[in-house]
């Protein structure tokens, strides 16, 4: 990315060297030199085209002898206000005087570039690419001999807007090209940040929409369905992290995380513990040495010690019907089972969120589930959205009331975890500020 050129002091309209050349035109009435140096400050703290568009128009000339340049003093904008000109005899000069609110930069191709003599130069444009790298965000009209169109060209090719010839140059015509360049470099910045946006954003997607699991159920009854809510703006993934596998004893785990905040750093680490879970898993560890273990693993890869993350664990016996339940700081699951009410397993036996306790333990805990059952673990993005107005929650008592009437209604699988997003969005007023994750695992006889 171009580094921005750091604002100098606010620089009257006209100065040249070790002089201040007089005003061309002389200032309005309204506008004393005062009055421009207070326009010069304001213009230095917004970005440069916006700069372009609200506030008159300022020529940087480096020329190497101003004073004997054919451009006369009548330059005006498009709205016929007049074009400010600043004059410098070198680069040396040039630096000092460029500052933000400067939005073109006339140039001699003629004068030699920092270090060279004009007589050695190897490079006829390395007066023009330096410039352009001390510059990179101003428009830039390149000024050659009469008759030197290639190097007007190249020129433009290199990274100029425009070239003129010197001796065909009058006000009229620079002030017209002095507008076309400064729309055209405004255009041209738009356009590469557009596309920049676009590139970083098809990338990102790619990237998370790779970091999202693969659920590997192969030969399991079980049916699986999941829905993910990212907090950030635009993006794809977040802290909250899932995953579900089979081992090949029958057994099918699942897992479901949340790291505490809700930046990039954090949807990073939720990546590194959902396969660092999937590998343990995979492994033969389950329970209490299983978040052992990965308790180490968020140790050593968080930035930050108060950094943690909360987990639930269950896995499901081969025949279906019971279940181990490990909780680290996380909401209880809620289970449905025909002809009951869905509840909330049991909780007593919760431990500490992963990463606040060294050495801590997290007891296992065996459920029944029965022959027909779906069992939903979610985050508790799910549960502190707000309902209405007031500071009043939804909470694990209101999410089980809903759940209860979705079921009611006949909703199952992808269609229930829809419409309970839904509705926590639209009793929340709007999107959730935390992230979202809900697994839901079906057994139908």
């Amino acid at each position: 990315m171009p580094v921005p050129v750091p604002r100098q002091r606010a620089i009257p309209a006209v100065e040249c060297g070790q002089a201040q050349a007089a005003p061309l035109g002389g200032p309005s009435k309204e506008e004393t030199p005062r009055k421009e140096a207070t326009v010069a400050d304001t213009a230095a703290t917004t970005t440069h085209t916006s700069a372009a568009a609200n506030t008159h128009l300022t020529l940087l000339l480096i020329e190497d002898d101003p004073a004997g340049s054919p451009i006369v003093p009548d330059l005006l904008d498009s709205a016929g206000n007049p074009i400010r000109v600043r004059t410098a005899r070198n680069l040396t000069e040039a630096e000092r005087l460029l500052t933000h609110d400067v939005h073109c930069i006339l140039l001699d191709l003629a004068l030699p570039a920092p270090g060279r003599s004009s007589g050695a130069d190897d490079d006829e444009l390395a007066v023009l690419k330096h410039v352009l790298r001390l510059a990179p965000r101003h428009a830039v009209l390149a000024l050659t001999a009469s008759g030197d169109a290639e190097r007007g060209a190249e020129a433009v090719r290199v990274g100029a807007q425009d070239y003129l010839f010197r001796d065909e140059l009058d006000g009229r015509l620079l002030s017209r090209a002095i507008r076309y360049a400064v729309e055209r470099k405004r255009s041209d910045t738009a356009e590469r940040r557009l596309a920049e946006g676009k590139l970083r954003a098809q990338e990102n997607a790619r990237l998370e929409r790779g970091l999202l699991p693969t659920p590997l159920l192969e030969g399991s009854a079980l049916r699986f369905a999941a829905r993910y809510r990212p907090g950030r703006s635009r993006a794809l993934l977040g802290g909250d992290f899932y995953d579900t596998v089979r081992t090949p004893d029958g057994t099918v785990h699942a897992m479901i995380g949340d790291v505490c905040g809700h930046g990039p750093d954090e949807a990073a680490l939720g990546v590194e513990l959902r396969i660092a879970w999937r590998a343990l898993t995979l492994a033969g560890l389950c329970g209490d040495e299983l978040l052992g273990t990965l308790q180490q693993v968020l140790e050593h890869e968080r930035d930050d010690d108060e950094i943690f993350a909360t987990l639930c664990t269950v896995d499901i016996a081969p025949d279906g019907r019971r279940a181990g339940l490990c909780l680290a700081g996380h909401p209880s699951p809620l289970v449905a089972r025909p002809g009951r009410p869905a509840e909330l397993l049991p909780y007593d036996n919760n431990g500490p969120a992963l990463g606040l306790l060294p050495g801590a333990r997290w007891p296992r805990t065996q459920v029944e589930l029965g022959a027909e059952w779906s069992l939903m673990l979610y985050t508790d993005g799910l549960i502190e959205g707000r309902v209405g107005e007031g500071r009043e929650r939804l909470g694990q008592d209101g999410m089980v009331e809903m759940v209860r009437r979705q079921l009611a209604s006949g909703l199952h699988g992808e269609q229930l975890l829809r419409a309970a997003v839904n509705e926590v969005r639209e009793l929340n007023g709007g999107e959730l500020t935390d992230d979202v994750a809900v697994v839901l695992l079906d057994r139908v006889p």
